[in-house]
């Protein structure tokens, strides 16, 4: 099961883009119970495809929530396009997700 929730919506010849993503989000500071550093773990790269063109990119760091929601605004859009939301954290491990716009 994917990491990535989307979410899409028209507004006014747009889209918006919504993604809820289920990640640790450790910025490597934290401590546990035992009173040791939690290890960094968080999503380093994030990037939104529209038919397969990228049309976002962003590079990440540890100070962002848990589980982070993004919202974004993609001008134009057409009911049926595809959105794919992708990331890679700083262990390697990756999520991509495809979603219809409706």
């Amino acid at each position: 099961m994917s990491s990535i929730k989307i979410r899409t919506k028209r507004l006014q010849g747009n889209t918006q883009i919504r993604t809820l993503i289920t990640h640790p989000m450790e910025n490597g500071r934290n401590k546990d119970e035992q009173d040791k550093l939690i290890p960094a773990h968080h999503i380093q790269q994030l990037w939104v495809e529209h038919n397969k063109m990228k049309v976002i990119s962003c590079n990440m760091a540890g100070s962002i929530s848990k589980n982070p929601y993004f919202d974004f605004l993609l001008i134009g859009g057409d009911i049926g396009d595809t959105i794919t939301i992708s990331w890679i954290d700083n262990l390697g491990n990756t999520d991509s997700k495809d979603h219809l716009i409706n």
